[in-house]
């Protein structure tokens, strides 16, 4: 059986990237399901000199080492994702191993705006490129005025998001060999 990580880019529990990436993991379909854990220290180089790689990065490099495939939620703060989604990447290019590369990793997005996390997208894209991983390119899931786009048991209202985010997830299990 795959095993598929979900990284939910937001902290929030009740954020509408963690409802989509409920929603991926369903349209994933059966697999080894674990969700990674943002709550790491700063990124900061006098602290990895003087403690070393903290353990929860350890254990956040050996997830997506572990991984046959990946799916990463991201929000769009500021026109970019959220900094707990960068300082984890930051910290993880320190370990050893390169856990992400030819890794299948899909990008999806919630957020308030019209856009849907676009912007949010495009610059996580740019920040994986150098650990080399296999980046889904579509179809693109972008899921604007986020407050609004899930019903109260926490799925997707519009049944064209629903179709792209099965799109993608049946891409993203090809890719891993499923």
């Amino acid at each position: 059986m795959l095993t598929l990580l979900g990284i939910p880019g937001a902290l929030r529990s009740g954020s509408t990237n963690r409802l989509l990436l409920a929603q991926a993991r369903l349209a994933f379909g059966a697999a080894h399901y674990t969700e990674a854990d943002l709550r790491l220290p700063l990124y900061d180089g006098d602290l990895e000199d003087r403690e070393g790689i903290p353990e929860p990065v350890q254990t956040l490099a050996g997830q997506i080492a572990a991984a046959d495939a990946i799916v990463i939620a991201t929000p769009e703060y500021n026109k970019a994702p959220p900094g707990v989604l960068k300082n984890a990447l930051d910290w993880v290019s320190r370990t050893k191993g390169g856990p992400w590369k030819e890794k299948p990793v899909a990008i999806i997005s919630a957020a308030g705006g019209r856009g849907g996390g676009d912007r949010s997208q495009f610059a996580l894209r740019l920040m994986l490129t150098p650990f080399q991983p296999h980046l889904l390119t579509g179809p693109e899931v972008l899921v604007a005025d986020s407050g609004n786009a899930f019903d109260a048991d926490g799925r997707l209202k519009d049944p064209r998001y629903q179709k792209v985010l099965d799109e993608l997830m049946q891409a993203l299990r090809k890719a891993a060999g499923g």
